[in-house]
């Protein structure tokens, strides 16, 4: 299963020193040219998330692996990656010193109250979104000329610099949004286990339930399989080949999870437990605690 890379992994990583600005509590983002990033001796990206987001323009001959598909691009393609599903990078052919291009990443809260609407609704930031964009030679040079000012502006002294630098990030995703994205997709090998790790990241997103406003919501295979762009018999397979269990299973056994800890944790009553966890009866609720466990809720609580 895939792991999260925070924003001090990143930099100990590619650079091995934390930037002074990272914790100041208004958002991050940095801009870097992929050359400066790739020396040999540093660590293989692994497959996994981020907890930020990344527009990258890379040039080679490259094969991404996002969720459960993979890309193979052999020229110049601008890839947009999401924290919530895992992705990696590796060469088809040549050395990393033929792989050029650069990339910018930046937390949700860099745009938080700066934009309109919520940056990760856009679809090419979507879970079930293709990401990859092909590029010809005059879509690649009027990228970089965008890359470029993001470069020389996170240099500058400008007071508003980082108003500027949010729109050029919004500059480049609406390029992208005009043009169509690549359909060169093909199944990796190991599409079962990824397809799997981007269900489970998908699930667990949705827990801890930390207030009785919070709601479960994405109960069954069918609401998994949507957001994933996949059909549902594609999901079950996969799932019951990685994990030996059904989807419906998975998801039932990590229900149960949350809901014993709810019933021994919180001081809240069995309704409000139950509609949480996307029951609308309390009835219900207590129907499917009883057949997993032998109790009630409440017979649970005071054991």
């Amino acid at each position: 299963m895939s792991t999260i890379e925070t924003l001090e992994e990143f930099y100990q990583n590619k650079f091995s020193f934390l930037p002074e600005n990272l914790q100041n509590g208004v958002g991050h983002f940095n801009v870097f040219r992929l050359e400066d990033c790739l020396r040999d001796d540093r660590k293989q990206m692994s497959y996994n998330r981020r907890d930020f987001y990344k527009i990258s323009l890379i040039r080679g001959h490259n094969v991404y692996h996002y969720a459960d598909k993979s890309i193979e691009v052999n020229g110049t393609a601008l890839i947009f990656f999401n924290p919530f599903v895992p992705y990696t990078w590796e060469l088809a052919s040549g050395t990393k010193s033929e792989v050029t291009g650069f990339f910018c990443i930046f937390t949700e809260a860099f745009f938080k109250e700066k934009i309109r609407g919520n940056i990760g609704d856009l679809p090419m930031f979507a879970p079930g979104g293709n990401p990859a964009y092909i590029l010809d030679a005059k879509q690649d040079a009027y990228v970089v000329s965008v890359f470029d000012k993001m470069l020389e502006e996170i240099d500058a002294d400008y007071v508003y610099k980082y108003d500027l630098l949010r729109n050029y990030i919004t500059e480049i995703t609406h390029f992208a949004l005009k043009t169509q994205p690549s359909e060169v997709l093909f199944k990796h090998t190991n599409a079962n286990t990824r397809i799997t790790s981007v269900f489970t990241e998908l699930l667990e997103r949705q827990f801890p339930i930390e207030t009785t406003s919070q709601r479960f919501t994405m109960r069954s295979a069918k609401d998994y399989a949507e957001q994933l762009s996949v059909h549902v018999n594609h999901l079950n397979r996969a799932i019951k080949e990685t994990t030996g269990k059904t989807t419906t299973h998975y998801i039932t056994e990590r229900l149960l999870t949350e809901a014993k800890a709810l019933l021994k944790h919180t001081d809240w009553n069995i309704s409000e437990i139950g509609y949480c966890l996307g029951f609308e009866e309390p009835t219900h609720f207590n129907n499917f605690f009883k057949k997993l466990t032998n109790h009630t809720p409440t017979a649970y609580r005071i054991v």
